[in-house]
């Protein structure tokens, strides 16, 4: 049994910048929904946390699909 180093180097880079990625933009999506702010600030912050949410949800859906397609 022949180990490739490379291809095993390469999914673990992968692996770690995507996890930190998406936790990151997580992050910023729970950030800009627990600070209170009014007027259009307000507005701009949750319309930003909602956008972060829903690139992690892409990006969770992206993941399913590439592990179930066939």
């Amino acid at each position: 049994m022949s180990i490739d180093w490379h291809a095993l180097g390469s999914v673990l880079v992968v692996t770690l910048l995507s996890t930190v990625g998406l936790v990151g933009v997580f992050t910023l999506g729970v950030v800009g929904l627990s600070r209170p702010a009014a007027g259009p600030a307000g507005t701009a912050l949750r319309g930003g946390a909602y956008v972060c949410f829903a690139a992690c949800a892409a990006a969770v859906a992206w993941g399913i699909w590439l592990i179930v397609a066939k």
